[in-house]
């Protein structure tokens, strides 16, 4: 086999703007959550660079940085792999990001402008059309954006930058969640009330709809999962393979 078609990848296309590492890291970590770089597949570094038409140094200057995102893992002497999630840690993801969703939006509540304010409101309007049309991609980047405008009311940058690292890990299961029977009206109506509390601003309301919002998030995540017999069997594959080579 053609060792460049090893990856489903096309070559990057520079940007002037960031460094080759960034665009590279962009480039394999939306592989990852697309799934065309799948659990438990090992990362060759000439591979990709071939693949990609670069270098190996940015190539593995990206693999350190989505090492410490935890996309991918490095077993000593093994090599490197396309990281997956055992149900524990999704439950340990979930239980950080939940207290610090909380926190967020509580302070959102103290902080909100009115403009951001506004934005919430009209993106809440946006997901419902999206919802009705079954527009799954439209749903998926309202719902970034929603949260995005929420971080940020928070007025808190360490806490932004947290919770994007957070939410980046869990992207790639958000297919399961979402399209998991009755979720996303629910999801949507979450929403609105925490919007509700946050134009109250209430923020003690807020931070209970935003927790009761990430344990129905963790819940239904986890039991798409664990129905879904094809993500299991590869999350086990995985995990055989590499402990066995």
């Amino acid at each position: 086999m053609d060792k460049k078609k090893e990856y489903t990848l096309a070559p990057i296309q520079l940007d002037t703007y960031r460094s080759l590492r960034e665009v590279v890291s962009d480039a394999l970590r939306q592989a990852i959550k697309d799934g065309r770089l799948s659990p438990g597949q090992r990362l060759r570094e000439i591979t990709l660079a071939d693949t990609l038409g670069v270098s190996r140094t940015p190539i593995r200057e990206a693999i350190r940085q989505l090492e410490q995102e935890g996309f991918v893992v490095m077993v000593p002497r093994r090599g490197t792999y396309v990281a997956d999630i055992s149900l524990k840690d999704i439950a340990q993801v979930f239980e950080i990001r939940g207290a610090l969703e909380e926190l967020a939006a509580g302070l959102a509540a103290e902080r909100i402008t009115t403009e951001e304010l506004e934005c919430l409101e009209r993106i809440l309007v946006e997901i419902n059309g999206y919802i009705e049309r079954d527009e799954f991609e439209r749903i998926v980047d309202a719902d970034v954006r929603f949260h995005d405008v929420l971080y940020h009311a928070s007025r808190n940058q360490r806490l932004v930058d947290i919770l994007h690292n957070l939410r980046e890990q869990m992207l790639r299961f958000r297919s399961i969640s979402m399209h998991y029977p009755g979720r996303l009206t629910a999801t949507w109506e979450e929403h609105r009330q925490m919007v509700e509390n946050i134009a109250a601003h209430n923020s003690s309301m807020a931070r209970k709809v935003a927790k009761r919002h990430m344990e129905n998030s963790e819940k239904t995540l986890l039991k798409g999962i664990r129905e879904d017999k094809k993500s299991l069997q590869q999350w086990k594959k995985w995990y055989h393979d590499a402990i066995k080579e």
